[in-house]
């Protein structure tokens, strides 16, 4: 009996160290369980209430085996009245039962952790044989998973952790749940002192990081989740990894965990490895870390190298983005390496033949090509012919007979076009192609379809300071200069008298197939009417005009629509005059004497003065011939006189 007391005290003093350095392992704040508190439950420091272990309750216990003992067969523990064989059955029948019963009533300290074996499932509780003389109780909630199914199994083993005691009821209340969690921290302990690792899940995004289940909830911060800035945090959500505990403190249940930590091992041991093994030349695979407007960073194993735009393709890259994206697997060539700056240049073209090696022999001077537009400049079009391989349509190449003005007037970016190769130059990377040259030069028969002399009727097109520009056939414009519209009128604009759509008649005048040149005329429909001017107009007439125009040095006189004369200053009047405005105002009807005139220079020359000149000798001739005989020598010298001046003026 005072074996049995001695253990009794001996499990207290365990349980009791037990609840001192575990209470907060099974997940209960110390604060939560100061002396004061100890001492108004009645719990001692063995962890047992000292009701339980006092001396009258010892006693009344072996009074209990006792009376038991002798109400099984007082006659067997006579050892005088059994045989040796007997006795020695009997002690060991007795030690046995004394075992039995030690073990029956062997207590647990409340927050200690056993395993028990399930002996019966109900609606409420799961009953738990934990070697105590009562079963344990479980809540059934305890064994549900997200399915609401119970997973429990009669003679299943199971953690559990003993919650606390039902004296009255000789209950144990247990806790799986709890267990679970004392033995996480047991293992968050364990990886923390050994620099282990342990396994777990992130449940959500919180302020700073995640939140990750590890048995316990976890703390993640974002700078510790990955080797570099995550952009869509949510995508770590929901997967499981690997974490070393940074820190951890259990009365507070905090945990700050690291990924970052074990990557950075993980990277540090593929560089060392990388190292011993990259070398020029060799091709190897990697991972694409980061993409840039210049070019790709690529994860060769702990080691980073660069992959530059240039070196992506042969053909035209306008951004990386375009052909990898981050995490894409890709294969490249080391174009150089510094292993003390630990710098690696990458190259993917390399892994095949340069294009331009066979373009000379593939794209002959004259033969004819399919490529699409990739770029569009002022001056012209890039066309690639394959990948690697571009050609230039400079905008003067692109058609017979339109002036280009910009290339994305005929052509866009992605478009199919037929061109002819023009000029290569492999050592240059440079092919000249053509457009225009699909089909025929339509000027190469223009002139034979429209001689010099036909007259042609077109549709306006266009109509500038200088001209006017008629549709002939499709392409080709036809210019009628502002000179060739009007034989005699003074045009200022074409579009005084034309306007955009309007039908015309014109001539041929010339066609000048080098300089791509068609000139019309409008005016050449009719005759020209200064080649009969001076049928019209005889030298010496008199004809009567209007003023159109007054200069300093003489009158402007309109004898007919187009047709004009000139009365110079000093043909005005035979009074001398400073200026022709001061006799004269446009508008004015004046008559005059036609004195010459040149058709081929298109001027007539008029004078007032000379008709002036003749209506006086007209007078002075009429005078003589009325003048009768001489009656004195005085009269006959004046007749002379009269008659001199006459001739003279004639």
């Amino acid at each position: 009996m005072e074996e049995i007391v001695k253990t009794d005290e001996k499990e207290s003093a365990d349980a009791a160290e037990t609840a001192e350095s575990g209470i907060a392992e099974n997940g209960i704040a110390e604060s939560d369980i100061a002396e004061s508190d100890i001492a108004e439950s009645g719990i001692a420091e063995s962890g047992i209430a000292e009701s339980d272990i006092a001396e009258s309750d010892v006693i009344a216990e072996s009074d209990v085996i006792t009376e038991d003992m002798q109400s099984e067969s007082p006659d067997d523990l006579q050892a005088d009245d059994m045989p040796d064989d007997d006795m020695e059955d009997g002690e060991e029948s007795m030690e046995n039962l004394m075992d039995m019963y030690e073990e029956s009533f062997k207590r647990f300290a409340e927050g200690e952790v056993v395993t028990g074996k399930i002996i019966s499932v109900d609606k409420d509780y799961v009953l738990v044989d934990i070697g105590y003389k009562s079963e344990g109780q479980i809540r059934i909630s305890e064994f549900m998973d997200e399915g609401g199914n119970i997973r429990a199994e009669i003679d299943d083993k199971v953690e559990v952790m003993v919650e606390w005691w039902d004296e009255e009821e000789e209950v144990v209340v247990l806790s799986k749940e709890k267990a679970a969690k004392i033995k996480v921290w047991d293992e968050i302990k364990r990886a923390y002192d050994e620099e282990g690792v342990v396994e777990g899940v992130v449940t959500s995004r919180v302020k700073g990081g995640f939140s990750v289940d590890i048995g316990v909830t976890a703390f993640l911060p974002g700078s510790q989740a990955d080797l570099r800035p995550i952009r869509n945090l949510d995508e770590m959500v929901g997967q499981s990894y690997s974490f070393k505990i940074l820190k951890y403190n259990r009365k507070r249940s905090n945990i700050v965990l690291s990924r970052r930590a074990i990557l950075e091992e993980e990277r540090e041991a593929a560089r060392i490895k990388t190292l011993e093994t990259i070398e020029e030349g060799k091709i190897v695979a990697g991972t694409v870390k980061n993409i840039t407007e210049y070019g790709v960073f690529v994860d060769l194993g702990g080691v980073d190298g660069l992959l530059h735009i240039t070196d992506i393709s042969w053909g035209r890259v306008k951004h990386p983005s375009e052909l990898f994206s981050v995490g894409d697997e890709i294969k490249v060539r080391i174009l150089s390496l510094d292993l003390e700056k630990e710098r690696v240049s990458l190259g993917m073209k390399q892994l095949t033949e340069d294009p331009w090696t066979k373009a000379e022999e593939k794209y002959p001077v004259g033969s004819r090509i399919t490529g699409r537009v990739v770029s569009l400049t002022d001056y012209g079009a890039f066309v690639e012919l394959e990948e690697g391989i571009e050609g230039l349509i400079h905008v003067s190449e692109m058609s017979w007979t339109r002036k280009i003005r910009h290339p994305s007037k005929v052509v866009s970016v992605g478009e199919e076009v037929d061109a002819v190769v023009l000029d290569i130059k492999p050592e240059s990377r440079r092919i000249s192609l053509g457009m225009k040259q699909v089909s025929p030069n339509p000027w190469d028969v223009i002139s034979e379809k429209y001689p010099v002399g036909t007259t042609i009727e077109g549709r306006i097109k266009n109509i500038t300071d200088f001209g006017l520009f008629i549709g002939i056939d499709e392409g080709i414009d036809g210019l009628v200069h502002i000179s060739d519209i009007s034989w005699t009128k003074r045009i200022k604009h074409p579009g005084d008298i034309y306007k955009k759509g309007d039908i015309v008649q014109a001539v041929v005048l010339d066609i000048e197939k080098e300089n791509e040149r068609f000139s019309l005329g409008i005016k050449q429909l009719q005759s020209d009417p200064w080649e009969t001017v001076a049928e019209r107009y005889e030298v010496g007439k008199e004809i009567t005009g209007t003023v159109t125009n007054i200069t300093d040095f003489g009158v402007f006189v309109e004898l007919e629509e187009g047709i004009e004369g000139l009365v110079h200053v000093s043909e005005i009047s035979k009074e001398k005059i400073k200026t022709p405005s001061e006799k004269f105002n446009v508008g004015d009807m004046i008559t005059a004497k036609v004195m010459n005139i040149h058709s081929e220079e298109r001027r007539i020359g008029l004078s007032i003065k000379r008709l002036d000149m003749e209506d006086d000798q007209a007078i002075l001739s009429d005078y003589i011939n009325k003048m009768g005989p001489a009656t004195s020598s005085f009269g006959e010298i004046l007749r002379e006189n009269l008659q001199e001046k006459l001739n003279e003026g004639k």
